[in-house]
């Protein structure tokens, strides 16, 4: 850990947990309408959009979009499946606010204050920065700056995003340490240069579904932010 000047944070799955939020947002607006769905299958199909959704900028195909975009057009493809198709546009803008409405993991509000003690935090995420804001002002996330797709013009895992972050704190890759609960956000944050910190969410996508250790070689694992702060503090 010598040399380690900044933590860069994955968002989605690893400090907040999508799938339990955005299926609350979901059952909060369309219940009321009469809707009646399986709320996290409606959360797991929007989320299987999401990588499709960003390959279409990656590839060139269009336009770099904000996610708030992208997540409004994944929208637009499941509402067929959940018969969604006469809900009014205030009640689909506000759902798309889901994602600005999700909670954080509890280790994660208080091994981030400790993480800030000794380096500078940040968001190196696809999410927009209003999106970012949002959660933090939710969850208490003590960041010190919200970088990542947004003031990249591209979607992770391009190698820009990454090098974009680390040319914001004026650090080299070597000194930054990208902390993710996905391995392959990892890999391409280490092909770049930056050090790399795996924490376990065996529960990201429901019971024993996520990440329980890394697939690829990383600098650290550990199973939660609290832990990531003892290992920083030796």
């Amino acid at each position: 850990m010598d040399g380690v000047k900044a933590l860069f944070f994955d968002v989605f799955g690893t400090t907040v947990d999508w799938r339990t939020g955005v299926a609350r947002e979901a059952k909060s607006n369309l219940e009321p309408l009469g809707y009646s769905l399986d709320w996290l299958e409606f959360a797991d199909a929007w989320r299987a959009e999401y990588q499709p959704g960003m390959e279409e900028v990656r590839s060139g195909k269009i336009p770099f979009a904000r996610l708030d975009v992208i997540h409004r057009r994944m929208l637009e493809r499941i509402r067929p499946k959940f018969g969604l198709q006469k809900v009014d546009e205030a009640v689909l803008q506000n759902l798309n606010l889901a994602w600005h409405r999700l909670d954080a993991w509890k280790d994660v509000p208080p091994g981030l204050h400790r993480l800030r003690q000794k380096c500078l935090l940040a968001p190196v995420s696809n999410g927009n920065i209003s999106l970012m804001v949002d959660l933090a002002r939710r969850n208490d996330f003590p960041w010190d700056a919200i970088l990542g797709a947004e003031l990249a013009g591209d979607y992770k895992p391009k190698p820009r995003v990454y090098l974009v972050a680390v040319e914001a704190f004026s650090l080299e890759p070597g000194n930054c340490m990208m902390v993710a609960a996905h391995s392959s956000d990892l890999q391409a944050a280490a092909n770049v240069g930056l050090r790399t910190a795996h924490v376990a969410r065996p529960n990201e996508h429901g019971p024993g579904k996520g990440e329980s250790k890394p697939t690829v070689p990383v600098d650290v694992s550990v199973r939660s932010f609290e832990e990531l702060a003892d290992v920083l503090a030796k």
